[in-house]
């Protein structure tokens, strides 16, 4: 779900930037108030998976590129503002190191992958955990995933239109048709990984995983 150098006109990727910027931005200063040191080691490894499955790419008529997200699962695990600062660390090193993902679209896939794939993911899956209190973590965790990366290709797809790369039904349908497959599969990784780690209690002290704790402090 990179997107490339010029595939965006200016006014569209100046202005996803600096949206992202201050998305980011509030999500450290926010971020503060949960993190704790002890749960720094973690979080850096599961970055680093995603950064890895983010590397495996491959073309998508008409659009860009589809590849596995990984927001949800990281928000699941560490609440969603550290899963946004965590995508954007991904990404900033893949489109500098690796020119995966362009320079001047960082921002708009900041936005998309990051911010909207974090949120959305994560806002599914507690709503789905308030509503059976508790109950189908697994089912809502693949659910949240699949959800969370059809929202993102589709937000990459609507900046691609806004641009004039291509026409909203051949973006629509290139990316969000071939991320509703690919969901499927980042679904079944998400879900799998975040049983793991909760069953086990690795990913943080009290409270089990931590989005239910960030979640308190929050409020």
């Amino acid at each position: 779900m990179h997107i490339p150098d010029g595939f965006l006109d200016a006014k569209t990727w100046i202005t996803t930037t600096a949206v992202s910027a201050g998305a980011v931005t509030y999500s450290i200063r926010h971020a503060k108030l949960a993190l704790e040191p002890k749960r720094v080691p973690l979080i850096a490894l599961v970055g680093a998976f995603v950064f890895a499955a983010q590397m495996i790419n491959f073309p998508i008529a008409g659009a860009t590129s589809g590849h596995f997200l990984g927001g949800t699962m990281v928000s699941i695990l560490f609440g969603p503002w550290i899963g946004t600062i965590v995508m954007t660390a991904v990404l900033l090193v893949q489109a500098v190191v690796y020119q995966d993902g362009g320079i001047t679209a960082l921002g708009a896939n900041v936005l998309c992958t990051g911010f909207i794939g974090c949120f959305v993911g994560y806002g599914s899956y507690m709503l789905g955990i308030k509503l059976l209190k508790g109950k189908g973590r697994a089912i809502f965790a693949w659910m949240s995933a699949w959800l969370s990366i059809v929202a993102a290709s589709a937000g990459v797809a609507i900046l691609l239109a806004l641009s004039g790369t291509f026409n909203l039904a051949t973006a629509l349908t290139a990316m969000v048709g071939w991320h509703m497959l690919i969901g499927i599969g980042e679904g079944f990784i998400t879900m799998l990984v975040t049983g793991y780690l909760m069953e086990r209690n690795t990913a943080m002290t009290g409270g089990g995983v931590g989005h239910e704790r960030l979640s308190r402090n929050r409020a």
